[in-house]
């Protein structure tokens, strides 16, 4: 299936017949192992439309939370041509080289280093964030919101509000305050309590009203974005936005969804009740090198919208448009978010490399686990029937767009 794109932003979904979403899940140095799905998802959507073939080119929107944000910030700045700066294969190798600077390990041994290593976390964070900050400076560069290429929305929370603070592509548009750089929105989303520290940034629309922000990890909002990713556009909808119509603003059916977690611990692994019972502030703050109350509250928030989300597609029979993978069996130093050595590091990619083989899971919403799903197949053979359901959506946009030149393969009309 030979074809040759036009590579303009995609055409918006009143030309088509889906509302495409990509969301990828907060988790820190776990976000290898979305890194590694995307790259084969981008992979497959090259083997159909080209090696020029981008993930921006096909979402609506795509969703990120703190690491994720990032990961969705560099699939869709722009370069100087107005194509995505970085490809889907480009991020692995950017974690496996930036992470242990970000995250940098010390060696602890001792009585007294352990009281150091205590006594630290009381006085404040326990990563400055000074590499982090570098460094997605120096990547995303100066761009703002409204520049990427694709829709983008990216959870944070103002601790000075004390609520939640969405930055999206359609409200930066309507409210020119939360037209901030990508890198502020990035350093926010991923400014975890305890491990990175809080960030505030001032921003200004053209008239020079200034709105300060005060902001900390997006996981506290919503860890697991996707159904914010939905709600912005289901408010675009509802507001009268010509790029959806005729769509209603309750047509959930429509939605096309790919949803990637970041992975998080066996059931057993982790905590129980007659331990955490005895817990004051440093046992949830600390306990054998993890922090129970982010990891609380992330995986709550988290499981919570694929919950939502896997009634929502059952109750109107669009399960198959729902895709989301996340392993739920890490083990040990796996789970963690920050443990950034070389062997860690590497383990994550091939926990990546290994979700893709194995089959596509559903929660169950009797006990809340991942089973596996009737004549789901593995997640790689998902992947591949999502990348021909987008490349297909996408080439039907083109079609019927005014505002598109796409040049086919003859045996392609045959699949529009």
């Amino acid at each position: 299936m030979e074809r040759q794109s036009s590579l303009l932003q995609i055409p918006p979904p009143t030309y088509g017949n889906l509302i495409t979403v990509l969301s990828i899940d907060g988790g820190g140095i776990r976000g290898l192992i979305p890194a590694t799905i995307l790259e084969f998802l981008e992979s497959q959507l090259q083997e159909l439309d080209g090696e020029e073939a981008r993930l921006a080119d096909y979402f609506d929107i795509i969703g990120g939370t703190s690491t994720g944000g990032l990961v969705t910030a560099m699939l869709t700045v722009p370069d100087e041509n107005k194509r995505p700066l970085f490809a889907a294969k480009d991020i692995k190798p950017f974690y496996l080289e930036h992470c242990p600077k970000i995250f940098p390990q010390k060696s602890v041994s001792g009585i007294f280093a352990f009281l150091k290593k205590i006594f630290k976390i009381f006085r404040g964070p326990k990563y400055d964030g000074k590499y982090l900050h570098g460094v997605v400076r120096e990547k995303l560069r100066e761009t703002k919101l409204h520049q990427t290429l694709t829709n983008v929305v990216i959870p944070t929370f103002d601790i000075k509000r004390l609520q939640p603070t969405i930055f999206s592509s359609y409200e930066a548009k309507k409210y020119p305050c939360f037209d901030a750089r990508l890198s502020d929105i990035c350093i926010s989303t991923s400014a975890a309590p305890t491990y990175l520290p809080a960030y505030r940034f001032n921003n200004c629309d053209n008239h020079g009203n200034v709105r300060e922000f005060n902001l900390i990890d997006g996981g506290v909002a919503a860890n697991n974005p996707t159904l914010v990713a939905m709600t912005e556009v289901t408010k675009q909808i509802f507001d009268g936005n010509p790029d959806f119509y005729p769509i209603k603003p309750a047509d959930y059916g429509r939605f096309l969804i790919i949803s990637l977690g970041t992975g998080c611990a066996k059931i057993e692994e982790k905590y129980c009740a007659e331990t955490a019972a005895k817990w004051g502030v440093l046992g949830w703050l600390l306990h054998q090198g993890s922090t129970p109350l982010v990891d609380v509250f992330t995986q709550a928030s988290g499981d919570m919208v694929d919950y939502h989300i896997s009634v929502l597609t059952q109750a109107l029979h669009c399960e198959e448009n729902y895709l989301r993978i996340q392993d739920d069996t890490l083990t040990g130093i796996d789970s963690s978010v920050d443990i950034s050595t070389k062997g860690n590091l590497e383990k994550l990619v091939e926990i990546g490399e290994n979700l893709l083989k194995k089959p596509v899971s559903r929660i169950n919403l009797e006990n809340g686990i991942y089973e596996q799903a009737e004549n789901g197949g593995t997640n790689e053979e998902a992947l591949k029937r999502f990348a021909e359901l987008l490349s297909k959506e996408r080439r039907l946009r083109e079609l019927r767009s005014p505002h598109t030149k796409t040049t086919l393969n003859p045996r392609m009309h045959n699949l529009v």
